[in-house]
């Protein structure tokens, strides 16, 4: 059974947040929306909340989600939502940086492979800023 990692396209003001990754050493440097694995006994909602607290210190509400099941490594799949703050300010606790990108900036970053899927995706349904 593939295990579910879990993202939150976190929109404000027609900008999208993206995390740069810390870590592992292969994947550094690289951005990402954030998110992780959801855990045993929790939903895919319940995780995506817990991880934005616990990564960026936010409170989200989860939106519509994004596509369906996205490839990510093998044994893994990548879910995604919308989501907005509702309490907080992101600061990036487990990455290098966090950015605010509008729709014309989303492609000046290296995104990861397995979140790039999903930048196309969103492009069109964010406001052109």
């Amino acid at each position: 059974m593939e295990k579910i990692v879990v993202a939150a396209v976190i929109v404000e003001e027609g900008r999208v947040l993206a995390a740069q990754r810390a870590r592992p050493p292969e994947v550094a440097g690289g951005w990402e929306f954030p998110g992780g694995k959801v855990d045993p006994g929790e939903s895919d909602e319940q995780a995506l909340i817990r991880e934005c607290r616990e990564e960026l210190g936010v409170g989200i509400s989860v939106g519509e989600r994004v596509g369906g099941d996205w490839p990510l490594s093998p044994g893994y799949v990548l879910r995604a939502w919308f989501a907005r703050l509702v309490s907080g300010v992101p600061h990036p606790h487990e990455h290098l940086a966090l950015r605010w990108l509008g729709r014309d900036e989303l492609f000046g970053i290296p995104w990861l492979p397995a979140d790039l899927p999903i930048v196309e995706a969103v492009r069109d349904l964010i406001p052109e800023g």
